[in-house]
């Protein structure tokens, strides 16, 4: 299903007024408000994705999360979201009528959120919050590359999420570890992440994000696609639940002028093969404007 493109969508700064932690986008995947959470202000990640729209290169202004600061900033954001006194803000002002709720609070930002330290604490200080806010049926979000799911730290974390109204948006951007290599740029064996996807989806349903773009002019070949579709059906068969996948290509400025969005009939092919090899439900979401 196509989804439109509003010019909210593609504008998703990490700060809001004197917020250093906390910011509200309008999520076209949400298909409402989200609040973000962000726990790497450092911009420190153990990915360096050529598509990420994250900075890397020049020092951030913030390097360390107050975490006091942080919990202030949700509480008030929550605060504004309730009473409407968002949309008296002019960036959102315009916001359809349709688009005004709050679907989630999402934990993402500059980095992976799964590597902030104490992740499980921070986790239940935010539902703490929501549930004072009376929001029950507020999703809660992690944003993830799957890369520490396996550390107790995080296994505990998940666990706050499944309690509170949780989904777990999970990356996975290629089926082959030289693909993979290619576009997240890291040293995280491949393995480590189908490891990690199948061992959660083996405790609840995740939700896969997958982006797919032109790198240096081309497109994942249909053998690369193929081969991702096979790593889907190894995490079901393995036992995992895949509640959703998500293709979509690039829609901001991407961190190498080398990455371009695919075309809206590629993503659509992709999104189409996918389907047919699972059988699992599949949204697809554009570059362009829509």
């Amino acid at each position: 299903m196509s989804q439109p493109t509003l010019p909210q969508h593609q504008d998703h700064p990490r700060s809001f007024h004197d917020s250093k932690f906390v910011y509200p986008v309008l999520s076209r995947r949400s298909g409402g408000i989200s609040v973000g959470i962000n726990l790497n202000p450092d911009r420190v990640c153990n990915f360096d994705c050529i598509y990420c729209q994250v900075d890397r290169r020049s020092e951030s202004e913030t390097r360390f999360v107050e975490l006091d600061q942080l919990l202030e900033e949700v509480d008030r954001l929550l605060e504004a979201v309730r009473t409407g006194r968002l949309y008296e803000d002019p960036k959102f002002a315009t916001v359809p009528e349709h688009l005004r709720r709050l679907n989630d609070l999402a934990f993402s930002g500059d980095g992976e959120p799964t590597t902030f330290r104490n992740f499980d604490s921070i986790v239940q200080a935010v539902a703490d919050i929501k549930q004072r806010h009376g929001m029950h049926d507020v999703k809660m979000v992690l944003i993830t590359n799957a890369s520490m799911f396996h550390r107790p730290v995080v296994e505990r974390g998940l666990a706050i999420l499944d309690a509170n109204q949780g989904e777990i948006w999970a990356k996975l951007d290629a089926g082959t570890e030289e693909y993979y290599h290619l576009i997240e740029r890291t040293r995280i064996p491949f393995q480590r992440i189908l490891d990690n996807l199948t061992a959660a989806a083996s405790v609840r349903p995740l939700v896969i994000q997958s982006l797919f773009m032109r790198v240096n002019g081309a497109g994942p070949d249909e053998q690369e696609i193929a081969e991702y579709g096979r790593r889907l059906n190894e995490i079901t068969a393995a036992g995992g639940s895949i509640r959703l996948v998500q293709v979509y290509t690039v829609a901001r400025p991407p961190a190498e002028s080398f990455v371009m969005p695919l075309s809206d009939s590629e993503v659509d092919s992709i999104a189409d093969t996918v389907a047919s090899a699972t059988g699992l439900a599949v949204e697809r979401y554009y570059g362009s404007p829509g």
